[in-house]
């Protein structure tokens, strides 16, 4: 679904992304962590070419991601992704947010809008706030009515930026909550997080990622019993004690 090939990204002289090479089978579940500054959202930004690469090749469902593409729409029509902060239209309310996508880009009818935008609202169980505006409702179920709205697109893959990471502790676990009903679903998922509880319950691989480069990689078994790299353990080391 994803590979990315000795990909290298700067911002002026800075080094952002050094030498990736990284891969996502259809189905797959990824959780990227790594502490502040060491290239994870960037990384996960070029998925979509919210960010360009300057170096290497990023393949996504088979289209290549390049400054003369002219069809970048197309990919990001197949590659949902959720934000750290909501980015919902403030004006518009929760069905509107989530009719305008298969509207305005896929061209769809109001009516099959309206059944796809009421389904996903049931999938994440917020279907009774269907006529609020985002302002009404709290942080969590505003990152609810994200990652439906994204759905609603249908996507191949969806990819989440630190989804939880503006959300007051208590509505951290209804958003995972709905996360791992996606990952149960067989969504192709590509998740930069620091909750490291919702990588150990979904995540088929864990990847760590320090100073622009993927320092490690494994299965959520032996990634958190037996760390290879020391820059590892000591992020695990201070992470797992909150």
């Amino acid at each position: 679904m994803i590979t990315m090939t000795s990909v290298n990204k700067w911002y002026g002289s800075y080094h952002a992304l050094r030498n990736i090479n990284f891969s996502v089978e259809p189905g797959e579940r990824i959780v990227v962590c790594g502490p502040s500054g060491s290239g994870k959202s960037t990384m996960i930004r070029t998925l979509n070419r919210l960010e360009a690469h300057q170096e290497g090749t990023i393949v996504v469902d088979g289209i290549e991601l390049h400054e003369k593409m002219k069809d970048v729409d197309l990919v990001r029509m197949d590659v949902g992704m959720v934000f750290q902060h909501f980015n919902l239209f403030p004006h518009m309310t929760v069905l509107q947010n989530l009719m305008a996508g298969p509207m305005w880009v896929r061209g769809a009818s109001e009516k099959d809008a309206r059944n796809t935008a009421m389904h996903y609202l049931e999938k994440v169980h917020i279907p009774e706030h269907k006529g609020k505006y985002p302002g009404q409702l709290s942080g969590g179920q505003q990152q609810r009515v994200a990652i439906a709205r994204a759905l609603c697109m249908q996507p191949k893959v969806m990819l989440f930026d630190e989804p939880t990471s503006a959300l007051d502790p208590e509505m951290v676990s209804e958003v995972l909550d709905t996360m791992t009903e996606l990952a149960r679903d067989g969504m192709t998922m590509v998740c930069v997080t620091h909750e490291m509880g919702f990588a150990k319950a979904v995540a088929d691989r864990v990847v760590f990622m320090d100073a622009g480069q993927i320092i490690e990689q494994a299965e959520p078994e032996r990634f958190f019993a037996s760390p290879k790299n020391e820059r590892l353990k000591i992020f695990l080391g201070q992470i797992l004690q909150h």
